[in-house]
């Protein structure tokens, strides 16, 4: 039998004796001349008696397997000023004419039906939901119904702090922002419009208003943003804000690839690197988030692993599209006009027989993530979920600034302070890299250094090509006498390291450029007509050793701590001598990433070099020393 009859029971009884409350807690009436409750008092009292006297759940939300849907997202429109790249084709997508989105008066129709039969929190979604002109009456009017606890919405916050004061006082309680970087340009080019500005206001009023936590919902891409998981983590240390990680997730039109996609674990890697300490929180019920907490910071970190580690086990969420469609699952392509029901006149027992159809229909899980990137589903700006929205924000710099394979971020990653956060916040000031310097041997020396660190002592010297130097090995293990990356059956394998502590880890890497004299002067005296090759293959090293993971195939990601690119000229062989060191704590060694970079450093020489001369020899790749492991040091002497 549904709960919906007893439900209501339980509230005539309760009107019969008290006034009530929205939520159907009784509240007592003050006496005249007295003042009123106040709100934070009354809200635990209300929160108690709906626990005690919660009805049955109902079964038209109650799935197969026996999940509670209490949770109920509604998309308020299809339209958004911006295009992100993990939400929208670049082209937009094609709109629902008006006339086939829910009305105003549909949605909150189908809203009371959904909180009479145990919904009891909604967030209002979109394509934007703070472009929709009556939000703010939305928000009022579902205040008003009996058992929901909770409102919230999700928003990209341009509009945010222009619309919070009225959504807080309607009854908005709970807050999600999406902001996917902390620099403003590449802000521009991840969602194709303008508008960092007006999210970090937003942010801001949404903290001085008093909302805690913030939630910050960021989707983490390879390439693009997996750079500043430690500045956004840092922002914690000052702020009530809980920064949700997001695996990056297939819809149609956001070209999804699994080697965009970084996981969980790689990001928890990441940041356990920078910070040891970082705490598990315990879970909630029916949570998508896995929450941490770095002792004595404000704020938390959250991940959401839909990809990686689903959590549809424990799901309560039901989706209302803007055009009228149930959705049981975000990743599912079923969906049942509600809308088109509603008009034809249907009864609240004939919709309710429909819903819990669709509910029963639901599978136990979705599809693993390569089979969820072939079906046919909505675009992701067409179902809801955190997007963002266009508006005039202050002059920002020019796209130019930003290099978006992360070049410019050569700086040693730390984390930031609380002043710092706070200055983040209050004038959207975002860490710029110290602008490369180049560094002379001396005022009457022919002969050009690019280091990447002003502290580096290695001495140039002439190394030849058909040269060899003997190895030294330190510590008690050998190096293994069979090939650790194949399996029993000869199939390529990568190397399980789970069990394996972690150490710091170094390792030391050169190559070698013999360019010949045209070249070797042309670089000496910086006259390529390509620009600076030292600091042009100084970068590519760094980056290299930084993306070594995905060129290898069988590599570990490692989050390396410090990343070092020395090159020097020497003039008896004209030649380019390359040193790459690098250096990270964990289970596995560096020195693919210093063979890595120092060989891309290389190659990336030949490439400014080649229209002067093919008569290029690249040579010496070899990994001069390593520490840290299990199998002890090793040295090239």
């Amino acid at each position: 039998m549904a709960a919906g009859p007893v439900s209501r029971m339980l509230r005539q009884v309760l009107r019969s004796s008290v006034r009530s409350c929205s939520s159907g807690a009784p509240v007592t009436q003050p006496r005249p001349g007295e003042p009123s409750q106040p709100a934070a008092e009354e809200l635990p009292r209300r929160r108690q008696f709906l626990r005690e006297f919660a009805a049955p759940f109902s079964a038209f939300l109650t799935d197969s397997f026996g999940r509670h849907h209490s949770y109920l997202r509604i998309s308020l429109t299809e339209k958004c000023n911006l295009r992100c790249q993990y939400c929208m084709p670049e082209e937009g997508v094609s709109l629902t004419p008006k006339a086939d989105l829910l009305t105003t008066e549909e949605i909150l129709t189908l809203a009371r039906l959904f909180v009479k039969e145990g919904i009891d929190k909604i967030r209002l979604t979109g394509g934007e939901p703070l472009i929709r002109p009556d939000v703010v009456d939305i928000v009022a009017q579902l205040h008003q119904l009996e058992g929901l606890r909770t409102i919230g919405v999700t928003t990209n916050g341009i509009n945010l702090a222009r619309l919070l004061p009225q959504l807080q006082k309607a009854g908005l309680s709970a807050i999600n922002i999406s902001l996917d970087t902390l620099v403003p340009a590449k802000f521009e080019f991840i969602v194709r419009r303008k508008g960092f500005h007006k999210v970090m206001e937003g942010i801001h009023k949404a903290i001085e208003l008093g909302y805690s936590p913030v939630k910050v919902n960021c989707v983490v891409m390879r390439g693009l943003n997996e750079d500043e998981l430690l500045d956004f983590v840092a922002l914690t240390e000052g702020l009530p804000l809980d920064v949700r990680f997001i695996e990056y997730m297939p819809f149609d039109g956001n070209k999804w690839n699994f080697k965009k996609m970084v996981s969980y674990k790689e990001m928890l890697d990441t940041l356990r690197q920078q910070w040891p300490e970082l705490e598990k929180l315990p879970e909630e019920e029916s949570s998508t988030a896995k929450a941490f907490k770095i002792p004595g910071f404000q704020g938390q970190v959250s991940f959401i692993t839909s990809m990686s580690e689903h959590f549809c086990g424990t799901c309560n969420r039901l989706r209302i599209t803007a055009d009228g469609n149930l959705k049981v699952c975000l990743f599912g392509n079923s969906e049942v006009s509600l809308r088109d029901h509603l008009r034809a006149g249907a009864s609240e027992e004939e919709l309710l027989r429909i819903i819990g159809a669709a509910v029963g229909r639901k599978k136990r899980q979705h599809a693993g993530m390569f089979s969820i990137s072939q079906m046919k589903n909505r675009p992701m700006v067409l179902i809801e979920l955190f997007l963002m929205l266009q508006d005039s924000p202050p002059a920002l710099p020019s796209t130019s600034s930003w290099d978006p394979l992360g070049i410019q971020g050569l700086r040693h990653r730390v984390g930031v302070s609380s002043q710092v956060s706070s200055t983040l916040w209050k004038r959207c000031w975002v860490p710029q890299t110290p602008p490369l310097t180049q560094q002379q041997l001396g005022s009457g020396s022919p002969q050009r250094h690019y280091s990447s660190h002003p502290d580096s002592d290695t001495d140039p010297k002439c190394l030849s090509p058909m040269s060899r130097a003997s190895a030294t090995h330190s510590g008690t293990l050998p190096t293994s006498d069979q090939l650790t990356h194949v399996d029993m059956e000869g199939r390529a394998a990568m190397v399980d390291v789970g069990s394996k502590p972690d150490t710091e880890r170094v390792a030391v890497a050169s190559a070698m450029v013999l360019l010949g004299p045209v070249a070797f002067k042309l670089i000496q005296e910086n006259k390529l007509k390509k620009g600076d090759a030292l600091v042009v293959a100084q970068l590519a090293g760094i980056q290299a050793a930084k993306l070594t993971s995905q060129l290898i195939p069988l590599c570990h990601h490692v989050a390396l701590s410090h990343v070092q690119v020395r090159l020097e000229l020497d003039s008896t062989c004209h030649a380019v001598v390359i040193q790459a060191s690098c250096q990270a704590r964990g289970p596995t060694g560096v020195e693919m990433e210093a063979l890595t970079s120092a060989a891309v450093a290389a190659l990336t020489l030949y490439d400014m070099c080649k229209a002067v001369s093919r008569d290029i020899v690249l040579g010496e790749i070899k990994l001069i020393r390593k520490t840290g492991g299990q199998r002890g040091d090793f040295h090239r002497t």
